[in-house]
């Protein structure tokens, strides 16, 4: 089941499904944070590429208030991509 499919900020359609929103959960910090999720897609301040996978990739988005980069992980399949974890660093990979 799809809680919410967007656009990125390439394009490419992205989505998060019910399975992995409970993983990410599993962060304390993640809840209720669907909006930053979304808007790091969409925005973010960087994207890279997993060295020994380019299908993979991660998203970068700083919020001040919590000295810390929020970071989601895309796996890009079929020309779509979906979020297999989402978290928070305080320094960018």
């Amino acid at each position: 089941m799809k809680i919410f499919e967007t656009i990125d900020k390439t394009n490419r359609k992205i989505y998060l499904t019910g399975e992995r929103l409970k993983h990410i959960l599993r962060h304390p910090n993640m809840i209720n944070k669907l909006d930053r999720i979304k808007e790091t897609l969409i925005q973010p301040i960087k994207i890279t590429a997993l060295e020994e996978n380019s299908k993979i990739c991660f998203y970068f988005r700083y919020y001040k208030e919590l000295k810390q980069y929020l970071t989601i992980m895309v796996k890009y399949l079929n020309g779509k991509g979906f979020i297999i974890t989402a978290y928070y660093v305080c320094n960018l990979k």
